[in-house]
C-alpha cells in the first residue's frame, strides 16, 4: 500500500531540520523587511491551511500573497495526496526501475541499450565493441545519482568493461543522445532535457499539463538542478527568464551563464513532434496518471529519456516564470476534478 498522506505528513516533519527552518526565515527577513517572528508564524499558518513546507513558502514567496491566490497552489503535502490519488503504486515501479521502463518505453527511447541486470557477460562485451562510449545509470536511483558517461577507450578490452560496469552496479547502459544543434549551442557540456508533465484526467484522456526546458549548468554531464524556463504550450517557445535548480533561491538568467548564449525567445525544435508523442507515451501505463519525463530533442526529433511517477511540482509554480501569481492547482482540478484539498 502507498504510504498515507498522515504517514507523510508526520515523516516530513521529523525530518525537518530548525538550521534549515532559521535560514529561510533569515533568507526571507532580509529579502522582504519582514519580522523573522511573523514571518515564522505565517509560515506555520500556510502548513496548517494549505500543506506547505519553509521551502514551499520561500520559492513561491508565499509573504507577498493573500490566501486566496495561496490557495491555489500545489505544495509539498498536496503532491503527495494527489500522487496518492492518481498514481497506482502497483504499477510505479515500471518507473523506479530504469530497465523495465527501457523496455517499455523502447519506441519512445531510439535508442539501443543493455539490461545489465539480465544481461550475460557476453551481451555487455559485444556492446562494448559496437559503441564509443555509453550513457550508464544506476538501477532505481534518480536524479542523475551515479551515473556516467563512459568512454570505451578508457578500458583495454571488453572483460575489464564488463568488470567495471558490474562493479558499479549499473542497471542499464544506454547509446548516448545528442541535443539538436539550437540547444546543444547554448550549452555543450550535458544532454540538455525537457521536463514534461502529463496527466491523465477523470475523463481518461492525457493532458500536457506542463513544459520547462533545463540547460545544465557548469559543465556538468546532466541538467540535473541545472537552469529551468516554462515552455509555452502552443507554441513551444520560452518567454521567461530561466530559475536556477536551486528553487529556493531567487537566481534567474537571460543568458547560459558558460557559453553568454541568450535563451530568451527560443523555441524548442520539433515541438509539436514532441507534444504528440509525450501524450501517446502517457497511456502506455494508464494506471500512472501524473508523470515527470525526461525528454531531449535530437536532430532527428525527440526522444524519451526517462518517465519519474514522483514528479517535482517545483517547476510549475515559479515567481518571475508567468504573468500571474496563480499556482497551477486550478489547472489540476479541472483536469483531475476528484482531487479535493
Amino acid at each position: 500500500m502507498p504510504e498515507s498522506n498522515l504517514s507523510y505528513k508526520m515523516r516530513v516533519l521529523k525530518g525537518a531540520k530548525v538550521k534549515n527552518l532559521n535560514d529561510r526565515l533569515e533568507q526571507i527577513h532580509e529579502t522582504s523587511g519582514k519580522s523573522k517572528f511573523w514571518l515564522f508564524w505565517d509560515m506555520y499558518h500556510c502548513m496548517k491551511k494549505f500543506g506547505s513546507g519553509y521551502n514551499d513558502y520561500t520559492m513561491y514567496h508565499f509573504w507577498e500573497l493573500d490566501d486566496k491566490t495561496r490557495d491555489t497552489y500545489m505544495t509539498r503535502f498536496r503532491n503527495k495526496k494527489f500522487i496518492n490519488l492518481v498514481n497506482d503504486e502497483r504499477f510505479t515501479h515500471i518507473f523506479d526501475n530504469k530497465n523495465e521502463s527501457d523496455k517499455l518505453f523502447a519506441k519512445f527511447m531510439k535508442r539501443t541499450y543493455v539490461d545489465v541486470v539480465n544481461a550475460t557477460d557476453e551481451d555487455i562485451r559485444n556492446y562494448y565493441e559496437s559503441h564509443d562510449k555509453t550513457f550508464a545509470k544506476m538501477l532505481n536511483l534518480s536524479c542523475g545519482e551515479g551515473a556516467e558517461l563512459i568512454e570505451m577507450s578508457k578500458f583495454k578490452d571488453a572483460d575489464e568493461f564488463v568488470k567495471y560496469v558490474r562493479e558499479k552496479g549499473f542497471g542499464v547502459l544506454e547509446d548516448v543522445v545528442e541535443n539538436h544543434h539550437v540547444l546543444k549551442e547554448i550549452n555543450p557540456y550535458a544532454l540538455n532535457t525537457m521536463r514534461m508533465i502529463t496527466l491523465i484526467g477523470d475523463d481518461g484522456k492525457p493532458y500536457l499539463l506542463f513544459a520547462a526546458q533545463k540547460f545544465g549548468l557548469g559543465k556538468r554531464i546532466i541538467d540535473v538542478f541545472g537552469m529551468h524556463s516554462p515552455i509555452d504550450l502552443e507554441t513551444g517557445r520560452i518567454d521567461y527568464p530561466f530559475h536556477s535548480g536551486r528553487t529556493i533561491a531567487d537566481i534567474y538568467y537571460t543568458e547560459h551563464p558558460v557559453t553568454h548564449k541568450n535563451v530568451i525567445g527560443i523555441t524548442v525544435p520539433y515541438w509539436e513532434e514532441t507534444k504528440k508523442m509525450i501524450l501517446e507515451a502517457a497511456m502506455v501505463v494508464p494506471q500512472v496518471r501524473y508523470i515527470g519525463w525526461d525528454v531531449a530533442v535530437t536532430e532527428d526529433g525527440p526522444v524519451i529519456i526517462e518517465g519519474n511517477n514522483f514528479s517535482a511540482y517545483d517547476y510549475m509554480q515559479l515567481p518571475g516564470q508567468s504573468d500571474s501569481r496563480i499556482g497551477i492547482l486550478p489547472r489540476i482540478q479541472e483536469i483531475v476534478p476528484s482531487f479535493q484539498v
